[in-house]
């Protein structure tokens, strides 16, 4: 993102807060209009391969900017200017480098993470790991039927910190969650997409607070991507990020689960899952 700053001196570059160990949680913001939009992606640790998904799209995005070329049908200066754009490509900064082996096995961090997953033999370590560096699922951890998330993930034998699925002793206890949540209160989003991966699924709704042009829009997006439009699966309806974007603001939000197999997903699916999603990131800024 230092890269692209001195690239396109255009963009802005920002943090939305800090993690677990201290790494910043970075943003990048594409775009001057009214209109504010908002991509994450890497809640989950080992669904890492949406951040260099969300990577690429901005710098698709700014050459077709400077060189003045239509991207996905698009005029980019006409997107510059109508719409502010925000990524935060990667909320989970620690869990990704837990994941993707850039915190050493000798670091006291990597030792409790590895005494949380001795719990669970179940899911491999480090590559079935999705939570926060200390065992807190960040997509578990929002203000929208939190305790019903809790009653369906503890009855799961989720009730202590775990590779996934363990919701936190309350809402908004884990610092990413709270960075995330405090990012979105301080800005007017029209519409937020969170990527995770995977299943070439759309997630759209969220109880009875969905938006009516949701489901149009969700259309659109499954349409240019190929993905098919599910409602979500019960045992995780609740307390994810988009559920509360939804239940609070009334708009549209999204889940996007990219890619097909089991995660991570190997950096071999990459170009595939670009080229399903560009039309989704696209047409995310123009509805």
């Amino acid at each position: 993102m230092e890269s692209f700053k001195r690239i396109y001196p255009f963009l802005e570059i920002g943090s939305i807060g800090r993690t677990v160990i201290g790494n910043e949680i970075p943003f990048v913001k594409f775009g001057n209009g009214p209109k504010k939009v908002f991509y994450n992606g890497s809640i989950h640790a080992n669904e890492w391969i949406t951040t260099p998904l969300l990577m690429k799209f901005i710098e698709v995005l700014c050459k077709a900017y400077v060189n003045n070329i239509m991207v996905y049908g698009y005029e980019p200066s006409n997107l510059f200017n109508e719409v502010s754009l925000y990524i935060a490509p990667m909320i989970n900064v620690d869990g990704v480098d837990l994941v993707t082996g850039n915190i050493k096995s000798s670091s006291n961090f990597y030792t409790n993470a590895h005494k949380i997953a001795s719990n669970f033999p179940e899911i491999p370590f480090t590559s079935g790991w999705k939570a926060n560096i200390v065992g807190v699922d960040l997509n578990l951890q929002f203000p929208a039927d939190w305790e019903r998330a809790k009653e369906i993930k503890y009855a799961q034998g989720f009730n202590k910190p775990a590779p996934r699925d363990f919701v936190g002793y309350g809402p908004l206890t884990a610092p990413e969650a709270i960075a995330l949540y405090n990012f979105t209160l301080e800005n007017n989003f029209k519409l937020v997409i969170s990527y995770h991966t995977q299943g070439k699924v759309i997630y759209w709704q969220y109880q009875d607070y969905t938006p009516e042009e949701s489901f149009n829009i969700a259309q659109n997006f499954a349409r240019v991507s190929g993905y098919a439009l599910e409602n979500t699966p019960y045992e995780s309806s609740f307390a994810g990020y988009k559920d509360w974007f939804i239940y609070k603001y009334k708009k549209p939000g999204f889940t996007i689960e990219a890619g097909f197999g089991i995660n991570p997903l190997p950096i071999s699916q990459f170009n595939q899952i670009y080229n399903d999603n560009l039309g989704i990131l696209i047409l995310g800024m123009v509805q």
